[in-house]
């Protein structure tokens, strides 16, 4: 049985980031595709005042076009942000989409609880996990159940769930009381459970035989992934008061990127935890509004030898996969995982711009404002966007209010906009050309 101080532990712990993530996020079929009264929560409350700035293109650039890979298909999105290394490039989906099927996966957001797994796809079956800690398993082509497991634990109210991970035929699963499961990915039976007893609210990353997982209090275990067994673990910086969520670490060439919501990163070796460099992401502000929190919420990306990683803290750095030596940074504050194809980085900033960075120097090459507010002549109801993700020459985002918007990648003008049945806090995901959106009242809907 769970011992009562690692239950209060949990309650508190619980209760503070619900406390920041809604007030971070909740204040205050048309063409798409081409042309056209409760009580408050108990806890600290942090100022919502983001920095208003104004991102510029790099005059430098000139006339310089944006030339991308060609679009190629993706069967899978196997982890949360796709791949281990979380690098997705440029996918492939029809020139034409349309709504194919929708289903409701079970509980949603609610005044205790977030939706915080995105959903992974691997082989035909798509797999999700509500705020209840119910896992399901879908046919990818029909929206059809396939088999269901709950999860939960008698402790195990009010909390704030991880995500999920496949690899090698199992699904693996990071709940809020500090377990992870192994579940078998054609018939959902549990292979092996081990409890860290403290909250995960990241999704693990699983490759090279190991499950990789962080907890709130910023400590990265690798697990065996066919016993669970602990292998090694690193400690980073503890943070008290933070965003909710977090980032799942980045696996490539045998170095794993570990995201601490301190603001750093860590470089370990994947074979034995070997801390290889070590990297700050944190604010040197003194102001005390949300911009101070030095989180890293957005997954951190490998690509051909370079760690992405951004910041909450105004903070987005290039570094050196093996040396973690800096090659650029720029002042731009985000929770959203950057999308890297070709020569381009395209990110969401915190202050709902969309921009298009070079890869290899860092210079913007163009940026989009996007709406901030739902009644924008008192700046209220601020809308919080999601994404980006490439796909067929078309950048895919959401936002909290139920829109979802196609952009041009190579010049950020919007190409088009659907509603969707809920607000949109968890970005979508694209597998076997077939384009995914979990809303926050559990409504999963395909596109193709």
């Amino acid at each position: 049985m769970r011992q009562t101080p690692t239950k209060i532990l949990n309650l508190i712990t619980t209760l503070k980031w619900i406390n920041i993530f809604i007030i971070f996020m909740l204040v205050g079929c048309d063409k798409f595709i081409g042309v056209k009264g409760d009580p408050p929560l108990p806890g600290k409350r942090i100022s919502i005042l983001i920095q208003e700035t104004k991102i510029k293109a790099d005059k430098t650039i000139g006339g310089k076009n944006i030339i991308l890979p060609t679009p190629s298909y993706n069967s899978d999105w196997p982890q949360s942000g796709g791949y281990p290394n979380h690098a997705m490039h440029h996918m492939e989906i029809g020139k034409k989409i349309e709504e194919k099927w929708t289903i409701n996966i079970g509980d949603g957001s609610n005044n205790n609880e977030r939706l915080m797994a995105q959903p992974i796809v691997y082989n035909g079956y798509l797999y999700t996990m509500d705020t209840e800690t119910t896992v399901n398993a879908y046919n990818i082509d029909n929206g059809i159940l396939i088999w269901s497991r709950n999860l939960t634990s008698e402790d195990e109210e009010n909390q704030i769930n991880g995500g999920l991970a496949y690899l090698d035929g199992n699904v693996y699963v990071t709940t809020g009381v500090g377990r992870v499961i192994a579940l078998d990915a054609k018939l959902g039976k549990t292979q092996w459970e081990r409890d860290l007893f403290v909250p995960l609210r990241s999704a693990p990353t699983a490759r090279d035989g190991r499950v990789f997982v962080i907890t709130i209090t910023n400590k990265v275990y690798a697990l065996d992934a066919n016993t669970g067994t602990v292998l090694w673990s690193n400690t980073g910086i503890e943070e008290t008061t933070n965003i909710l969520g977090g980032a799942s670490p980045a696996v490539e060439k045998g170095v794993v990127i570990a995201p601490f919501s301190s603001g750093e990163i860590v470089a370990l070796k994947v074979e034995n935890g070997q801390e290889l460099w070590r990297e700050s992401l944190s604010s040197k502000s003194q102001n005390s509004g949300i911009i101070s929190l030095s989180a890293i919420r957005g997954h951190p990306v490998i690509d051909r030898g370079i760690v992405f990683a951004i910041s909450n803290a105004q903070n987005f750095i290039a570094v050196n996969l093996r040396t973690g030596r800096r090659i650029w940074s720029q002042k731009i504050g985000g929770i959203e995982t950057p999308w890297v194809a070709g020569n381009y980085i395209f990110i969401l900033s915190n202050n709902n711009e969309l921009i298009a960075i070079e890869r290899k120097t860092g210079r913007i090459h163009w940026a989009t404002n996007l709406p901030k507010w739902r009644k924008p002549a008192d700046r209220s109801g601020r809308i919080i966007w999601t994404g980006p993700l490439l796909a067929s020459n078309r950048l895919i985002i959401a936002n909290s209010i139920g829109e979802a918007l196609s952009i041009s990648p190579y010049t950020g003008k919007i190409l088009g906009k659907i509603k969707l049945p809920d607000s949109i806090t968890i970005s979508p995901i694209i597998a076997a050309n077939t384009l995914f959106f979990l809303s926050d009242d559990a409504e999963l809907t395909a596109f193709q």
